[in-house]
């Protein structure tokens, strides 16, 4: 047996993500969201126990450094996702406990991993729960944050123990906590979630990201790509993801042409949708056989979550 701090971290906001990219771009941003966690835990002397679909279970000799990881993990992935819409959202709930754990085969026992998970589960979104041993094990000085909760009565347990909040957010923390820019900044102009939408019209091409959608293309500076045609209304068409596809919706008052690559027949829009399954080409007013219409080329790209740390997993 060992005394280990054990962290289970969970991930909430699953289901809206999965309605909106579909099972297999959803399944991706998850898999890759748990082993950046899984990553920063190992970085930091942790060690992953096992990924279980949109939860993680570490272990830590060092309890102190356990807390500082999850602070981290914490503070890292909300300043990621301040800018994204709220549908694409995963946030985490974490549960921590420090005891006596056997291990068996890799994986661990105990009433610590037990504890971990239903604090997890007791966690709101954005949230760390600890119970007293965790935060007493942090000794003197350490410059953490935390406000108890009173005692608890946890599922599995006989008696009650003190549960306490961590306070990860940075103007809570002292400066002791305060990570190096260097190490740990997000690169977040190259950040992604999983592919996006380029878009062209004569020299100007503009690409958006999952984040960014649904995309307004329109004649008024207020449109999110600009299309400066007299034929073209003020909000011509909406380009949304729904369910993993990307979906044109004509919003105009003269309609929209979609052709494909290598299709011969475009689709003619009023006030109707369709899915873009390929790249292509979209006439704004005016049909494909008007030559001097305004046409918007389009190109679906595949692309990667980044997640700090200098590149992409």
């Amino acid at each position: 047996m060992a005394e280990l701090t054990i962290a289970f971290v969970d991930l909430t906001g699953s289901v809206s993500v999965f309605e909106t990219l579909g099972n297999e771009r959803a399944t991706q941003a998850v898999t890759k969201l748990t082993q950046w966690i899984g990553s920063v835990g190992i970085d930091n002397g942790g060690k992953v126990v096992k990924m279980l679909g949109d939860g993680v279970l570490l272990s830590f000799a060092n309890n102190r450094m356990a807390v500082e990881t999850m602070i981290q993990i914490h503070q890292e992935h909300a300043q990621r996702v301040a800018q994204w819409p709220s549908r694409l959202k995963l946030m985490m709930q974490i549960g921590m406990a420090r005891g006596q754990v056997v291990q068996v085969d890799g994986d661990c026992f105990g009433d610590a991993v037990n504890v971990a998970s239903r604090l997890s589960d007791l966690a709101g979104p954005e949230q760390i729960l600890a119970t007293d041993t965790v935060i007493r094990k942090l000794g003197v000085r350490h410059g953490v944050r935390s406000r108890s909760l009173g005692p608890m009565r946890i599922k599995g347990r006989a008696e009650p123990c003190e549960v306490f909040r961590i306070e990860w957010q940075s103007e809570m923390l002292s400066e002791f906590l305060t990570l190096p820019a260097d190490l740990h900044a997000l690169n977040t102009s190259t950040e992604s979630v999983y592919g996006g939408i380029e878009l062209g019209w004569l020299d100007t091409s503009q690409s958006f990201s999952l984040t960014d959608l649904p995309v307004k293309i329109g004649r008024v500076p207020e449109a999110d790509f600009v299309v400066n045609d007299p034929r073209v209304s003020r909000l011509h068409a909406s380009i949304d993801i729904r369910s993993g596809n990307y979906v044109l919706e004509d919003i105009s008052s003269y309609g929209t042409w979609v052709r494909f690559t290598g299709a011969d027949n475009p689709i003619s829009l009023r006030r109707q949708e369709c899915l873009l399954h390929s790249d292509g080409e979209i006439a704004l007013g005016a049909p494909f056989t008007d030559f001097s219409g305004p046409n918007v080329t389009f190109k679906l790209v595949d692309g990667q979550m980044v997640l700090g740390r200098g590149g992409p997993l």
